[in-house]
C-alpha cells in the first residue's frame, strides 16, 4: 500500500468532523444489543471516544478509497477489519471489567488506524537491524492517547499499540508479535515468544 502524505493531509483538513455536536455514540443506541454498545450509550467518555473512532475510520476509509494502486482491495480489508474489530469489542462481555475492555478496545483500534494509515506524523522513526543482521525493520511511533506502532519489514507492515500504561516502551503488534522499545537495546518478540536483539542502524 502506497500513500502519499500529501493526498492525506487534504483529506484531513477538508472531511467533515461528523458526530461532534452529538453527546451520544456514533451508532443508533435505539439498535444496541451487545453489553459493550449499550454501555457505551450509557457513559459519556466512551460515547465521545466511539465518535472519535468513527471520525478516525472515516478519514482512513478516505486514504484507502484515494489509493493509486490497490484501492478497492485496502477499502474492502478495512471494512472488513473494522466488523471483526466490533465483533472483538463485544466479546468485552468475557472480561472482568467490561468498561476497561471497551475503552482499552477503542484506543488500541485508533492506534491502528492512525498507524495504518499514517493519519499523524510519527513521533519517532527508527531503523533496527535485528539479529545477525538478515531483518531490516522501520519503526514508527504514533502519539495517539494509546501510543501506536507501525513496523515496515520489507513490503510487510504490521501495526499495534501500546501494550499498557504499565508496560512502557513495550507494543502489542497484532499477529506479529512485540515491540520493545525501553530502556536498553530494542527487542522484537514473535508469536512463539523468540525474542531477537536488535541494534538502531546509523
Amino acid at each position: 500500500m502506497t500513500l502519499n502524505r500529501f493526498s492525506i493531509l487534504a483529506l484531513l483538513c477538508t472531511m467533515p468532523c461528523a458526530g461532534h455536536s452529538q453527546e451520544g455514540p456514533a451508532f443508533d443506541c435505539a439498535r444496541a444489543e451487545s453489553s459493550a454498545e449499550k454501555l457505551v450509550c450509557g457513559d459519556p467518555p466512551l460515547a465521545a471516544l466511539d465518535r472519535h473512532l468513527a471520525d478516525r475510520f472515516a478519514t482512513a476509509l478516505a486514504v484507502a478509497e484515494g489509493l493509486d494502486v490497490g484501492a478497492k482491495e485496502a477499502e474492502e480489508t478495512l471494512r472488513a477489519t473494522q466488523r471483526g474489530w466490533i465483533k472483538g469489542r463485544d466479546e468485552c462481555w468475557k472480561e472482568p471489567d467490561l468498561r476497561i475492555c471497551v475503552e482499552t478496545a477503542y484506543l488500541r483500534r485508533e492506534a491502528e488506524l492512525v498507524a495504518q494509515f499514517l493519519l499523524e506524523d510519527a513521533s519517532a522513526i527508527r531503523e533496527l537491524v535485528c539479529g545477525d543482521g538478515a531483518r531490516s525493520l522501520t519503526v514508527y511511533e504514533f502519539t495517539t492517547e494509546l501510543p501506536g506502532i507501525r513496523v515496515e519489514e520489507g513490503d510487510s507492515v504490521h501495526v499495534g499499540a501500546l501494550l499498557s500504561a504499565a508496560n512502557p516502551g513495550i507494543y502489542y503488534v497484532g499477529n506479529w508479535g512485540a515491540v520493545s522499545l525501553g530502556d536498553g537495546d530494542p527487542l522484537v518478540e514473535d508469536v512463539y515468544g523468540a525474542k531477537t536483539a536488535c541494534k538502531i542502524a546509523g
